[in-house]
């Protein structure tokens, strides 16, 4: 039968991935389960998505529950599910204007036209600059694509839009370098995902923080992956208390339910963005929101942020253990349950080998295994995830 679904798919879906041959039916818990019943340990999280895991009751409940109510008004009329998962949000982020998207990627893009109409305010012109890093990943849309910094993603798809340039992650002289007159923010990732489990460092995001607020620029931070409790903290930056002007996120905050944000602070809201400016048909929808709402809700009620400091200790001894044990692996970094190890071959043929083992993982780059687990394994889990990890290293 997944034969057949495999071969159907491939006539009918525009082929712009290269799935692995597997078709997932069900998930529970941590586990996910093919066509055939085949039990998988699900160290992926549909890319760092499903936080509480597959089929948490009480989430669960309270989207069928939303859905038996009403799904969608459009954003002409208040619904009250976009209004309590807003007051949430601002208050496990500590933002003070809230704006609901469909994705990461339109996140992103709302937070780009921003940053620009803040400084097109101040001077009426229309050339301001933004600085993002190399090797970060913001998004497929051609705005998140524009501020991507990985050349390839970008070069049969140009001209991109215009007045991007790009500087090193934890380099901050070469942000510097890039500053002009023309600098109206600095876009970076906390903690960058697919250009390699890299998290920021203390002395970078301070001196960028003092730069940006010096020169009146904005700091935004994509915490579409790194942020709601992953790193140890409900969103990466609060472990440096440095706070951004504009902050964007979606994967782990609707737990499936597809729905991003950018956030801003009451200055940014006030300077920018106004009726006409922006829009979204389907963002914010009571649906969605009802999501946001009930993970913001179950994280602060389960502890989950406190769930997933206990459990990173034992991860990243584990990880290290592996490190230790073969010499292909040559560091391991990250944050929390945002972890990678760095090996010296491409290690395709591990994960494909713990996939055929029944665990689920995925790589960053050619040579990083990166592990985003849902935040609520516990260290059989981990034991699990080793021993198969450790299977797979022993074949190569």
């Amino acid at each position: 039968m997944m034969k057949e679904y495999i071969e159907q798919a491939e006539q009918d879906l525009l082929h712009t991935y290269n799935r692995y041959q597997i078709v997932f039916d069900k998930g529970d818990g941590v586990y996910l389960y093919d066509l055939d019943g085949k039990k998988y340990l699900d160290f992926f999280a549909g890319i760092a998505v499903f936080a509480l895991g597959h089929h948490y009751k009480d989430f669960d409940d309270a989207v069928k529950a939303q859905v038996d109510k009403l799904i969608h008004t459009s954003n002409y009329y208040y619904n009250v599910p976009a209004i309590e998962a807003a007051k949430k949000l601002k208050k496990a982020s500590g933002m003070d204007r809230v704006f609901f998207t469909n994705s990461g990627a339109e996140a992103v893009e709302g937070a780009i036209k921003a940053a620009r109409k803040y400084a097109y305010l101040k001077d009426g012109k229309t050339d301001h600059e933004i600085i993002a890093m190399n090797h970060s990943f913001h998004g497929r849309t051609m705005g998140a694509l524009s501020v991507t910094g990985n050349a390839h993603y970008r070069e049969a798809f140009q001209p991109m839009i215009g007045n991007i340039k790009f500087a090193d992650m934890n380099d901050f002289d070469s942000v510097l370098s890039q500053v002009s007159d023309k600098t109206c923010a600095i876009l970076f990732e906390t903690v960058q995902g697919e250009g390699g489990i890299y998290p920021a460092t203390q002395e970078f995001m301070e001196k960028v923080r003092a730069l940006c607020d010096e020169k009146d620029i904005l700091l935004i931070l994509d915490e579409i992956q790194c942020g709601m409790g992953r790193t140890g903290a409900m969103f990466a930056w609060q472990h440096y208390g440095v706070k951004p002007d504009i902050m964007t996120c979606a994967k782990a905050i609707g737990c499936g339910v597809p729905v991003g944000a950018f956030l801003m602070t009451e200055n940014v809201a006030a300077h920018s963005l106004v009726p006409g400016d922006h829009g979204t048909t389907y963002g914010g929808n009571p649906l969605a929101c009802a999501a946001v709402s009930k993970v913001l809700e179950l994280m602060e009620e389960d502890r989950i942020v406190d769930h997933v400091n206990e459990i990173t200790p034992y991860l990243e001894e584990k990880l290290d253990q592996l490190k230790e044990k073969y010499p292909f692996v040559t560091t391991r970094r990250g944050k929390g349950l945002m972890q990678g190890l760095v090996c010296d071959i491409p290690v395709a043929p591990i994960i494909a080998d713990c996939l055929e083992n029944g665990l689920v993982l995925i790589n960053a780059g050619a040579n990083i295994i990166r592990f985003v687990p849902p935040l609520i394994i516990t260290k059989e889990h981990v034991d699990e995830m080793i021993a198969k990890l450790d299977q797979a290293m022993q074949s190569v």
